[in-house]
């Protein structure tokens, strides 16, 4: 069984964030179930998906008056530098690096979509973003500052304790 499976308390009635959410999770299962021999390219597959996974939300967000600095955009920057880093080691041969980060991606991910990426789509639903077209159906609604936090209610300026960018460092990588 995958350390982490799709639920409905996963689902954040945003079709587009909702389905590639979905594929994180199913790519996550593939990493978690890969052989030796096929470990690497999962997780090489997982690190692309995540990349374009969070461009995408924060092409979102920058379009919809998000700070280009946010907690929710700086927490994707850093971990998808630490997947890369965890590619370079497989690389050298530690196979073993994946797998732990992939436990530590099971335990975070659903934190994150269940916090910053619920935020987010409760802000694209406010603001009437279509997030296939880019197109924003209620410019009234978009904030007049830019958010500077993840976009969640109990978000500041500055992160929230459990929203920095330091909490998005799987723990395996700091061992």
């Amino acid at each position: 069984m995958a350390q982490l499976e799709w639920s409905d308390a996963l689902a954040l009635d945003l079709d587009l964030m909702d389905d590639t959410h979905r594929e994180f999770v199913d790519l996550l299962a593939v990493v978690d179930g890969a052989d030796d021999a096929q470990l690497l390219g999962a997780w090489q597959a997982l690190v692309e998906h995540t990349q374009q996974h969070f461009g995408q939300e924060d092409t979102w967000m920058a379009s919809t008056r998000f700070a280009s600095g946010n907690c929710h955009s700086m927490q994707h920057r850093v971990v998808l530098q630490v997947m890369r880093e965890g590619t370079t080691l497989a690389q050298q041969g530690d196979l073993q690096v994946l797998r732990v980060m992939a436990g530590e991606l099971a335990l975070w991910f659903p934190q994150h979509a269940q916090s910053m990426d619920a935020a987010l789509a409760l802000h694209l639903r406010r603001v009437g973003f279509d997030p296939v077209t880019g197109v924003v159906h209620a410019p009234q609604a978009l904030p007049g500052d830019l958010i500077q936090g993840c976009g969640g209610a109990t978000c500041s300026d500055t992160a929230a304790p459990g929203t920095s960018p330091a909490s998005a460092i799987p723990q395996a990588a700091l061992a």
